[in-house]
């Protein structure tokens, strides 16, 4: 009998209607869908990096650090509502899983929105495929850009660099 992996379900968005940039990952890893908060894995960097780029003290509690996302304008969410997977790699997705949230309609609550930034490739590949086909010519017209991923898997990229490219994206 074939191992059924369970479907993991992924956050509602930190967001406000005064949100300027999204930052989408892909799907919560584990430990995130565990902790019930966005990129909770201790080795991750993303924030690390939100801490220096809105001048937030590190041992602020996951609250705080989401209101602090929100009173600069940052909006936090996945291109994946659920999918099945083993483990907490993107590779590891099964794609016939895959179910996107519906950013149509987020857009439409969110239209201050001028960036989407993509943390990883797995994100930017499955809202290319999944989600652009089903976004308005306005939503379209969005700037949309790929950054190195948070996660303690890219390592090839040192959080120094990735702070460097992280504040050039946000304060652009």
């Amino acid at each position: 009998m074939a191992n059924i992996l369970p479907l993991n379900l992924s956050f509602q968005p930190v967001a406000d209607s005064s949100a300027s940039i999204l930052i989408l990952g892909s799907m919560p890893s584990v430990k995130s869908l565990e902790q019930q908060q966005y990129y909770a894995h201790p080795r991750n960097a993303f924030w690390p990096i939100m801490s220096v780029l809105f001048e937030m003290a590190r041992e602020l509690d996951y609250g705080k650090r989401c209101e602090r996302l929100i009173f600069n304008h940052v909006a936090v969410w996945d291109v994946l509502k659920a999918c099945q997977r083993q483990g907490s790699l993107d590779v590891n997705i099964d794609t016939n899983s895959m179910i996107t949230n519906n950013f149509n309609l987020f857009l439409q609550q969110h239209p201050n929105i001028m960036k989407i930034v993509f943390n990883g490739a797995k994100a930017e590949q499955v809202f290319n495929r999944y989600v652009l086909p089903t976004l308005t010519k306005q939503q379209l017209a969005i700037v949309r850009l790929r950054l190195p991923s948070t996660s303690p898997a890219h390592a090839s990229c040192s959080i120094e660099d990735k702070i460097v490219i992280w504040q050039q994206a946000l304060t652009n």
